[in-house]
């Protein structure tokens, strides 16, 4: 696992999934260099989501990904070890690659308890199981010590890292064995992570200028750091626009006005972008599209 895997928004109208937009949604990214799709993860507000629909989302994705080598992963979470192992039994014959599984929430077992938690998930999953250490969302945190010896499970290939912690982070990337997968969740950070080792983003961000992200990966990989670090530049506060309010609001809203999706539409507990973040979405949006522009005007000039 590396590069940059896309955190997939669940497009919503009326109430419904929207599966006219999802459709639309992976004809899309899975033109674009993205490495992997996460289902039904936090950016897809999988705790809103029936088992139903669940299921419909990821046939739908798997249908529209086709022969195309881009793996999908489902997310799942919960603080039910044997309801998430059941979860797990349910899942087994769905048409996906891996799971992605965060920590549980609000119980605070101890590392223990999260290394018995995520092995006897292993043991259970009929597909690779990649970690997520969320501390700020779950109120725990899934220590390095733990994380290592949960690495020599052999259905356990890698970590999504939103620790928030860089020495924690740099201390994981300097100890874990090859093989064992980082890549870093903070979509602010995701330069500074890609130069301390990880392997790759698990990057919401990503939904917008795709291709920036991807080359900011391409380039470090290559050796070309001052090129990727003006890459990243060009991206860096779109991360923070994209965050200004609870996600995935911001990112819906970009896709709508877009065109991706045909309704801006979040569940509750996510409320819909502000009138004020709207107004500054509508004008990155514009200025945004106002450079491309330039840039292919430029590029046509450059051919002729």
């Amino acid at each position: 696992m590396h590069g940059v895997w896309l955190p997939l928004v669940t497009p919503f109208r009326n109430g419904e999934l929207d599966e006219a937009s999802l459709r639309r949604l992976v004809r899309h990214y899975a033109n674009l260099p993205i490495n992997g799709l996460i289902l039904a993860a936090t950016t897809g507000e999988s705790l809103t989501l029936e088992h139903e629909e669940t299921e419909l989302l990821v046939r739908t994705v798997r249908d529209e990904v086709g022969a195309m080598n881009l793996p999908v992963c489902l997310g799942l979470s919960g603080s039910n070890t044997r309801a998430l192992s059941d979860a797990l039994a349910r899942t087994a014959a769905w048409p996906i690659d891996g799971y992605l599984i965060s920590c549980p929430y609000y119980s605070r077992p101890s590392q223990r308890g999260l290394q018995l938690h995520f092995g006897a998930l292993a043991d259970r999953a009929a597909h690779p199981v990649m970690l997520y250490n969320i501390p700020y969302r779950t109120g725990v945190n899934l220590g390095n010590d733990a994380i290592l010896r949960l690495a020599d499970h052999p259905n356990i290939a890698g970590l999504k890292d939103c620790s928030a912690d860089r020495s924690q982070s740099r201390d994981l990337l300097q100890r874990r064995a090859s093989g064992f997968a980082v890549l870093t969740g903070e979509d602010t950070e995701y330069y500074q992570a890609l130069i301390d080792g990880a392997d790759g983003g698990i990057l919401a961000s990503a939904h917008i200028e795709t291709e920036t992200f991807a080359q900011v990966w391409t380039l470090l990989i290559a050796g070309e750091r001052d090129a990727a670090l003006v890459r990243w530049r060009s991206v860096a506060d779109l991360t923070r626009l994209l965050f200004a309010e609870p996600s995935p609001a911001p990112i819906k809203y970009w896709l709508w006005r877009t065109g991706l999706i045909d309704s801006a539409e979040v569940r509750l507990l996510m409320t819909e972008v502000s009138t004020e973040l709207a107004a500054r979405l509508d004008l990155e949006i514009e200025g945004l599209s106002h450079r491309h522009r330039e840039e292919h005007r430029d590029e046509a000039m450059r051919l002729s």
